[in-house]
Parts: C-alpha cells; structure tokens; sequence
C-alpha cells in the first residue's frame, strides 16, 4: 500500500506532473473563453423561430462552454441560416469551437469573416480568435516540414491580427497569454 505524506486534514495525494505547454494551452484557453463570453454577455433575442432559437442557442452554447466542441460546432452551424441579427455572434462562437476542436483554418476563416463585418469589441474578438486558429494553423504546417510562403503569410496574418487586439482592449488579454503568442509569432517569423 503506497503511503501519503500527512497533513492535518488527512493524507495528500501525489500531484500529477503539468507541462509548461499544458498550462499555457489553458491560459489561452481561458483568455479566449473570456473574449467569446465577453462578446456572449448581452441577452440572445430569439429571431422568427422565437423560443425553439433561444433554445438551440443554449444548447449550442452549453455545449461549447462544457467542451462538446463536436456537438456544439454541430448546433452552431445549423443555426446560422436563421441567424439573422445573431450571425455574428454564432459565427464568432461557432469559430471558436472550430479552434477548440484543432479545426484550426475553418476557424480562422469564420473569424476573419466576423471581423471584416463588425467593428469595435465584436471586430477585436474575432480578431483575437483569427490571430490564435492561424498561429495555432502555421505551427502545425512548420511542424509538417511547410516552410512556405503561404505559411509565412499566414503567421503574418496572425500577427497583424494579435496587434489590432492588443493596440485596442487590454480587457481582452488579461493574463497575457496573447501577449505571449505575439511575442512567440515575431520569434519564429524571424526565425525562418
């Protein structure tokens, strides 16, 4: 039987061995979980199918807020025909578990349509969730041996659009963590 240091509540269980990657994985996680919330914050008005949207939409993001990226990708998307007025918003929430989900283009590219169409706190969201799915897309390419133009392009892309967020709000980086992945964009850009 394996013996537990004490203390005066009782025994202590070994911890489990955190990564450095792991931490910063979940660092990212929250500030991004923060901007989609953030973005989430004001009421969801049902469009002309009235409580059966409402419905849908809090199934959709129930899902996204537990980790059923799956699922909640599969809410979003179906919804975004009857959107209407909340199509931004479902769109910036339905990139967001794209990026959740490793789908890491599809999501840049839901973002990058967000952020062409809104303005103020709604553009620098998507902005903060399109500079994060096309660094998270580039280091996957660089790790594949594709150090080409089009990555380059697309690490360049994650850059302006980490400097648009981090110029405008620092309420959407409060612990740093974009900071972090811009200051890690410029080393690799001046690395290749």
């Amino acid at each position: 039987m394996q013996q537990f240091p004490h203390t005066p509540r009782g025994p202590v269980a070994p911890t489990k061995s955190v990564s450095v990657k792991s931490v910063s994985n979940r660092l990212i996680a929250y500030g991004l979980g923060a901007v989609v919330l953030f973005t989430a914050a004001c009421a969801v008005e049902p469009s002309s199918k009235g409580k059966n949207f409402k419905g849908r939409y809090l199934v959709a993001r129930d899902a996204l807020e537990s980790g059923s990226y799956k699922k909640a990708i599969s809410s979003y998307k179906t919804m975004m025909p009857e959107a209407g007025p909340l199509e931004a918003r479902l769109r910036l929430e339905y990139a967001h578990s794209l990026l959740r989900s490793d789908k890491f283009i599809e999501a840049g590219r839901e973002a990058r349509l967000v952020a062409a169409n809104q303005q103020g706190d709604g553009r620098l969201a998507a902005l903060a969730v399109q500079g994060t799915a096309d660094h998270e897309a580039a280091k996957a390419a660089l790790a594949a041996g594709q150090n080409d133009t089009a990555t380059k392009a697309r690490l360049a892309a994650a850059g302006s659009a980490l400097d648009a967020v981090l110029e405008q709000a620092e309420i959407f980086d409060p612990l740093g963590t974009l900071a972090s992945r811009r200051a890690e964009i410029k080393n690799t850009l001046a690395g290749l």
